[in-house]
């Protein structure tokens, strides 16, 4: 049993010292891959400081990724976790999206925020959570940003 167990731990290890040498695609668009986001949503120097420190890794192509993210299975969790994050809601794809698509988008923002699924749990364990002064913050530039698409849907009759 403890020759089996030995085998088992020296596999293991070769395939940590192997798996390391294998890296996930990194998501390194410069900043400006948000600027039209941020152009036209008009957030405060407050609120654009958040977004970039609790939302931006995640949530557009312009990640900046912690000192963790060298190391695998790490790399893997964090690529699949920044996929996932840009399946739902990607800022530097913003120009793309139609009046009621960005609607529906802040509207989940303030949505996931108020709930507190935003940021998730596994984010704020290592950067920390959002206060609540924070939190109103960023929820009430979201539903002003949002009013913009409300009247432009209203007026195209696109309710």
């Amino acid at each position: 049993m403890k020759k089996i167990l030995k085998i088992f731990l020296v596999l293991a290890l070769i395939a940590l010292i192997v798996i390391q040498f294998i890296r996930p695609e990194k998501n390194q668009a410069g900043y400006e891959s948000v600027m039209a986001f941020e152009r036209e949503t008009k957030p405060s120097a407050q609120v654009a400081s958040l977004l970039k420190e609790n939302c931006y890794d995640c949530h557009s192509n312009h990640t900046q990724y912690p000192w963790y993210a060298e190391i695998a299975p790490f790399s893997f969790w964090l690529a699949e976790h920044i996929e996932h994050g840009q399946g739902h809601f990607n800022v530097s794809e913003w120009e793309s999206y139609s009046a009621k698509k960005k609607d529906h988008k802040l509207e989940e923002v303030i949505e996931m925020v108020k709930e507190g699924e935003m940021p998730l749990d596994s984010y704020t364990w290592i950067h920390g959570d959002l206060s609540e002064d924070e939190t109103v913050l960023l929820l009430q530039w979201a539903t002003v940003a949002r009013l913009q698409y409300k009247a432009q849907l209203e007026i195209s009759g696109n309710k």
